[in-house]
């Protein structure tokens, strides 16, 4: 796998998944261009991978926001000349309260940074990728179990975690003209800052709370780099990697 000159852009860098693949890129040889809204959780995962700053971009970006999107690509294409990999990875959720209790805030908030986000970076690749030479490039997103089945109490985020399949598939029919490979990777029970709470116990379809077990981090991080490092005639259209005894497959 050659990655020698190679530029990639990680969204949502500045914690868990973000940083940890966007670390694992950097140590293949990618230049990485971090972006999240915490310019000092970026610096903190730069600083995290002792790579020299003329491999690593700091761009604190909310992809909810065009503008600041827009923004984000014309530095990378300013700083690095090109971009070979997206990895949309920028995402949230809301607390796990009734569907019926939601706020339109929360809901809004949620689709934003899941779902446009990925969109708005995904719009912006397009544009660099196909114009570069030499030309295109490879997209992978971030879905997530959720993208299959729900858990309770969890409307929007599984809601956008659909829907990026469906933009997954639309991306890799529209991209093959321009060279552009598009796979997902869906993700369950990382171990990460916001799936710490999982052995404590979390809530279960029939309404019982149960212990569920993590799997380390590391492992999403590599499953990502080779989905990148392939070459754009092959792709990884979809890839799920989880902890082996989660409840996902069988009767909840």
């Amino acid at each position: 796998m050659e990655t020698s000159g190679k530029v990639a852009i990680v969204t949502g860098a500045g914690s868990g998944i973000g940083r940890q693949v966007a670390l694992a890129l950097m140590a293949a040889g990618y230049a990485v261009a971090l972006a999240g809204r915490r310019e000092t959780q970026l610096a903190a995962s730069v600083a995290a991978s002792g790579m020299p700053h003329a491999r690593t971009l700091v761009v604190p970006t909310d992809v909810s926001d065009p503008a600041q999107v827009r923004a984000l690509f014309a530095k990378v294409q300013e700083t690095f000349g090109r971009l070979d990999l997206l990895f949309n990875n920028a995402g949230s959720g809301t607390p796990p309260v009734p569907l019926e209790d939601l706020s339109f805030a929360q809901w809004s908030a949620v689709v934003g940074a899941n779902l446009t986000g990925a969109f708005l970076c995904t719009q912006e690749a397009f544009r660099l990728m196909k114009a570069q030479v030499p030309r295109g490039g490879r997209i992978i997103n971030n879905g997530s179990i959720s993208a299959h089945s729900p858990r309770p109490n969890s409307a929007p985020y599984t809601a956008t975690k659909h829907a990026i399949t469906g933009l997954t598939k639309s991306t890799s029919l529209d991209g093959r003209k321009y060279d552009i490979a598009c796979g997902q990777i869906d993700i369950g029970n990382a171990g990460t800052e916001m799936t710490a709470r999982m052995p404590r116990g979390v809530p279960q379809a029939n309404g019982e709370i149960a212990a569920e077990p993590l799997m380390d981090l590391q492992h999403v991080a590599d499953a990502v780099v080779h989905m990148a490092g392939l070459p754009l005639d092959a792709n990884v259209q979809f890839l799920t990697i989880m902890a082996t005894k989660m409840p996902f497959i069988g009767r909840g």
